[in-house]
């Protein structure tokens, strides 16, 4: 775990007030409300639920729906912890048991400010699932959502853009409008279609510091459409999109959004296919910009010899610069090697 000192204002102050209940990676099976009673017990008894980690178990519906019944009670929960909670489960099992721990969180009147569903294989029903609580006041509070390998696929980013759209337009009207600073939703699926309507999602919002969407499929439609919405998130400090493919039509469209973004630490667009002419353009924003910037990955990207050097060139002063990665063809080219 991170220091104190590493953690964003926001973060810092939910790790200092403390009151977590974990079962993490307890490996339980629970399928009915008998099998829960250690966790149900424990919910009811805990002085200040602050947190609550269930991830590394498989919940059935059954044991959600008792689990759930005790968070009804228990309107101090800020932090929830749902994500590998379904190991085994029949994908037909996992709506309803979100729907149930979801309905507890809005009838306590909770107000979340993390909610992680990550490894949860539901697909658009799962999120489907989940988009009544997504818009609900008790997300109106939400700092951080981590969505990272549910298999949303284009139809569940769909579904979630437009539940997080509407967040933020109830939370807007009633004078609090939705803060979201953290977005993680790796290997997804979304493609161009879920990636362009989340984006104008991104646009509305605003607040983002970090956004990580890794493998998704995505082509410089959403790339692009994607490069636009950052620029309207100017506090962006980690922006990871792995393993899409920008081409050169993507990485003009990134290299113009860069420029923008001066409080950016973290990029990544290593197997992005960003190719020689991309990375001359993402250089050339550099060169005068982004002089916060830590980390650097433009690996396996088709990069030749001359615009590694360009980019080289480009981060030559940048202070902070802890981490290059243009591993790939353009090493093999700039140490004179053939082949390995």
């Amino acid at each position: 775990m991170a220091s104190g000192s590493e953690f964003p204002e926001w973060e810092r102050s939910l790790e200092a007030a403390g009151g977590e209940l974990s079962f993490g990676e307890r490996r339980l099976k629970l399928d009915s409300a008998a099998d829960a009673v250690e966790i149900t017990e424990a919910i009811t008894e805990f002085s200040y639920l602050h947190a609550l980690r269930l991830e590394g178990n498989t919940v059935g519906v059954a044991a959600a729906k008792a689990i759930a019944e005790t968070l009804t009670k228990r309107p101090e929960l800020k932090r929830v912890y749902w994500n590998d909670m379904f190991t085994g489960r029949l994908r037909c099992e996992i709506p309803p048991a979100l729907k149930s721990l979801g309905e507890a969180v809005m009838l306590a009147g909770a107000e979340l400010t993390e909610l992680d569903l990550s490894d949860n294989a539901f697909g658009p029903d799962g999120i489907q699932s989940c988009k009544d609580l997504l818009r609900n006041k008790s997300c109106f509070t939400l700092k951080a959502l981590r969505l990272n390998n549910c298999g949303l696929g284009t139809e569940g980013g769909k579904i979630l853009a437009k539940a997080l759209k509407e967040c933020h337009e109830e939370s807007s009207a009633q004078g609090q409008a939705l803060a979201l600073k953290v977005f993680v939703a790796g290997r997804n699926r979304l493609e161009n279609d879920g990636a362009v309507v989340l984006a104008e999602t991104f646009s509305l919002i605003g607040t983002l510091e970090e956004v990580q969407m890794p493998q998704n499929g995505i082509t410089h439609q959403g790339i692009g459409a994607l490069a636009n919405a950052f620029t309207k998130n100017t506090n962006l400090r980690i922006l990871n999109l792995n393993d899409n493919i920008f081409t050169e039509t993507g990485a003009f469209c990134m290299a113009q959004a860069l420029e923008s973004l001066q409080k950016l630490e973290v990029v990544n667009f290593g197997d992005c296919l960003v190719r020689s002419a991309g990375a001359c353009a993402i250089a050339k924003s550099l060169q005068n910009s982004l002089s916060k910037l830590k980390e650097l990955n433009l690996s396996y990207g088709e990069i030749k010899k001359e615009a590694a050097n360009e980019v080289v060139k480009a981060l030559a002063f940048k202070e902070n610069l802890q981490k290059v990665d243009l591993n790939g063809e353009c090493l093999l080219e700039l140490f004179g090697v053939e082949s390995f």
